[in-house]
């Protein structure tokens, strides 16, 4: 990346800019929260940050440890039971955008998070699990993820999936019933794919400054395929790192 700022930071803020004022968000831990909060912070001071304790507008000054952080509850605007948030909030379309991270990604943007190698009752390498992320997934009106890019993560099929993306390909959440329409963007340390609206397949529609196609191939476990002209992203602003080092600084104090 150009001097500056890392990629890990050109990523969050990308990702960030994927938000638009006065939306709701249900908001994972981790690079979804840092995003999501950099949005509130900059250029959407409406969103509407929900997280899976329970917790609605949460607008803490620092990103939060994890959903049970206490920063979420005293910064809300209401806390409700988790059986409401899933039951009345996002189960029924109410949620604008679901914001996830995935251990695996696959080209129709399934998601594990579940388990690596081996089989269920005895994987290589058990990960965190499921939590809200398939209801996430399921019921928002649309999702983004975000993810650093690598062999490792982007794999042509999934080993399982815990969160659907699009299964197959075209039809399979028509044939799930799934209410919402899927993964709209996959933001990475390289670019932004989208959605083949063909295919379903993800492609990298968007490159960051100083990215190349050659870099994204070696680090992507499918044939990844490109826009005849992928978009190059405006690196960060400094109104934009400065609220996202703010943020990372407090989260650091915090620990």
């Amino acid at each position: 990346m150009s001097e500056g700022y890392t990629s890990d930071e050109m990523m969050t803020v990308a990702a960030a800019r994927a938000l638009t004022d006065g939306i709701s968000c249900f908001v994972g831990i981790g690079l979804p929260s840092a995003a999501s909060n950099l949005a509130r912070a900059t250029h959407a001071p409406n969103l509407v940050l929900i997280y899976e304790s329970g917790t609605i507008g949460a607008k803490p000054d620092r990103l939060p440890l994890s959903i049970g952080d206490g920063i979420l509850a005293e910064t809300a605007d209401a806390v409700i039971t988790v059986p409401e948030i899933f039951n009345y909030w996002l189960q029924p379309g109410r949620i604008d955008v679901g914001f996830l991270g995935a251990a695996q990604i696959d080209k129709f943007g399934n998601i594990n998070t579940t388990i690596v190698g081996g089989d269920y009752a005895h994987p290589k390498v058990r990960l965190p699990g499921a939590g809200g992320a398939p209801e996430i997934a399921a019921s928002s009106k649309e999702v983004i993820v975000i993810v650093r890019q690598t062999k490792r993560a982007f794999v042509e099929r999934v080993e399982f999936i815990t969160s659907v993306g699009y299964g197959d390909g075209p039809g399979t959440r028509e044939k799930l019933g799934l209410r919402g329409k899927g993964p709209r963007q996959i933001i990475t340390d390289l670019g932004i794919l989208t959605p083949d609206p063909r295919t379903c397949e993800f492609t990298m529609t968007a490159l960051f400054e100083g990215v190349s196609r050659d870099t994204v191939r070696e680090r992507t476990g499918w044939d990844v395929q490109f826009a005849t002209e992928p978009e190059v992203i405006a690196p960060p602003t400094s109104h934009e790192l400065a609220a996202l080092r703010k943020f990372n600084a407090s989260e650091k104090a915090s620990e």
